[in-house]
């Protein structure tokens, strides 16, 4: 997008053993295994973000539990903790390899749950495998997939019935078995290396394919499916939303009281067993709050890359999101929040300025420039279209 001023690219994503400095201090992300923490681990990890951070906790696109407003001399205090929870990996890159998203709604011993932890062990040992930063695995074998709208990089996934594994990008895939899975997920990786995928360590399986195609093999059809999340009720239990994917700690520890919880790429959280929730700092429980249509990062001051605030404009203007319609407010041209395209999208191109961006990236070439903050907030209807 010209005219911006081009924000750092790491490359790739914080964990717990990796963190990453941000604006309000350190960030470190926690994989929790299989998504899920337990109640010991919830009320563990709230207390240690009130202890050593600010307080607040984000969920990631890829489900994954943030800390944020770390200090560096109380890091390895964080990790001690941590460790005492169960929630860290043998090393930085075995964390990273680790990078396997699953499907919410599994149950002990079906296909997503015994794939995905197979899945993450066979990526824990492959001290071998050098892939990129960002590189992920989505595990989504239940009756029809979920996550084709969340980022991975190769899926299992079920399409008439059959286990199929898929290359993303590719609309074709190779049927697999809940035994052979593990390893063929694991050989379709290497095949991204050894065809170039990863030129400087960089890179996304979506890019390769759209250069050179799937393997030969991969030759059965995808399942099209699109799945969109609600707050409530669930056959696991209850759904929670989490205002701009963030809520107090307290809160984490509040919903502990109610079961365990599994993280979700949808910024929500599944609590186990819950039949309904009460209202909580942070928590969005009506499928009709007008925030579930807005998708916003930390912005400014939390984010070093961010050159506005997103979160309060964010509020100010979901009411006046058209229905149906996803507006993304983004801090910078990355678009961290939301990596591909939305209807609306609103980068930060100063403080308190904005350019419109339609059915694009953050990015993208913007349909008007210089939108002040206080100019949206009083014609929101700046975000319709033809205006």
């Amino acid at each position: 997008m010209s005219g911006t001023l081009e924000p750092k690219v790491y490359g790739w994503c914080p964990g717990a053993l990796r963190p990453m400095m941000s604006g309000d201090g350190l960030v470190v992300r926690v994989r929790a295994p299989l998504g899920k923490l337990t109640v010991n681990q919830a009320r563990g990890v709230a207390r240690l973000s009130q202890d050593f951070g600010n307080g607040l906790l984000d969920i990631s696109a890829r489900a994954s539990l943030q800390m944020r407003g770390l200090r560096e001399d109380r890091y390895e205090a964080l990790i001690e903790g941590l460790r005492d929870l169960g929630l860290l990996d043998p090393d930085a890159q075995a964390e990273a390899r680790r990078n396997v998203l699953l499907a919410p709604f599994w149950q002990d011993g079906d296909d997503s749950h015994a794939i995905a932890t197979d899945l993450s062990a066979a990526l824990t040992a492959a001290t071998g495998l050098s892939l990129p930063g960002k590189f992920g695995f989505a595990v989504d074998c239940g009756e029809a997939p979920v996550l084709q709208d969340t980022a991975a990089d190769i899926r299992i996934e079920r399409a008439g019935g059959t286990l199929n594994l898929r290359a993303d990008g590719a609309e074709t895939g190779k049927p697999v078995t809940r035994e052979s899975a593990v390893a063929e997920a694991l050989a379709l990786a290497r095949w991204f290396l050894q065809q170039g995928g990863a030129p400087e360590g960089r890179g996304r399986m979506h890019r390769l394919i759209a250069r050179r195609g799937p393997p030969t093999a991969h030759a059965a059809p995808m399942a099209n499916a699109r799945f969109t999340a609600k707050p409530g009720a669930v056959p696991a239990g209850t759904l929670a939303a989490m205002e701009f994917g963030q809520m107090p700690a307290a809160t984490l520890a509040r919903l502990a009281d109610h079961g365990a919880l599994r993280l979700t790429p949808w910024r929500m959280l599944l609590v186990e067993g819950a039949a309904s929730l009460p209202p909580l700092p942070g928590l969005i429980l009506d499928a009709a709050d007008p925030r579930l249509q807005v998708v916003a990062c930390t912005g400014a001051p939390g984010c070093l890359q961010a050159l506005s605030s997103t979160r309060a404009l964010a509020r100010q203007l979901a009411p006046h999101v058209p229905a149906g319609t996803k507006l993304h407010i983004s801090g910078c041209a990355k678009g961290c929040a939301c990596p591909g395209t939305a209807p609306l999208t609103l980068t930060a191109t100063g403080q308190d300025e904005f350019s419109l961006i339609r059915r694009g990236t953050a990015a993208d070439q913007p349909v008007k420039t210089r939108l002040s903050a206080a100019a949206l907030r009083a014609a929101p209807e700046l975000l319709k279209e033809g205006s």
